[in-house]
């Protein structure tokens, strides 16, 4: 079942209004865990890589360690790109389907669906949904859910749009 093909913008708005957007910090010598994707997810997320802005959100580009063509940063703290992640279990969870998870709320920004994660520390996480590949933006904590997460997701809509084809991703 695809339950992110009929949410609308609109359910966007109460998961930004409700939480502080974040994960945990990342300075110049944090590191971030590297996905490990299949050879079709590459392919998708190195040509994702190859787009990517230099800036994003008024921040300058500023990958996490190890370099990879899989994950990206900007700032410092930094909001983080991941792409080739492995499919969140909510994704099929059918209480966000059917809206009764507060923890979890599909939406979509600029042609682009995200499945938004409340993690354990109250911070959030995005994740692309109906794409090839999951792509999945972390905001450092503090930043805004509202304002700089809407920001950070509509920099990136056009980007996405262009490297991930629309599409089921693998269900690794």
């Amino acid at each position: 079942m695809n339950f992110f093909r009929h949410r609308p913008l609109g359910l966007l708005a109460p998961a930004l209004l409700i939480a502080v957007a974040g994960c945990s910090s990342a300075d110049d010598s944090a590191t971030v865990a590297v996905p490990s994707p299949d050879a079709k997810t590459a392919t998708v997320c190195r040509d994702l890589h190859r787009v990517l802005p230099q800036k994003l959100d008024g921040r300058s580009r500023n990958d996490p360690e190890p370099r990879s063509a899989y994950t990206a940063g900007w700032g410092n703290p930094a909001i983080i790109l991941r792409c080739g992640v492995v499919r969140p279990p909510k994704m099929i969870d059918p209480k966000v389907a059917e809206g009764g998870d507060p923890d979890a709320i599909a939406g979509g920004v600029n042609g682009v669906d995200w499945l938004m994660e409340k993690q354990g520390d109250g911070t959030w996480r995005f994740t692309t949904a109906n794409r090839v590949a999951y792509v999945q933006i972390s905001l450092p904590e503090g930043m805004s859910a509202q304002e700089e997460g809407t920001a950070v997701l509509t920099d990136l809509a056009a980007d996405v749009k262009k490297a991930i084809p629309k599409g089921i991703a693998s269900m690794r």
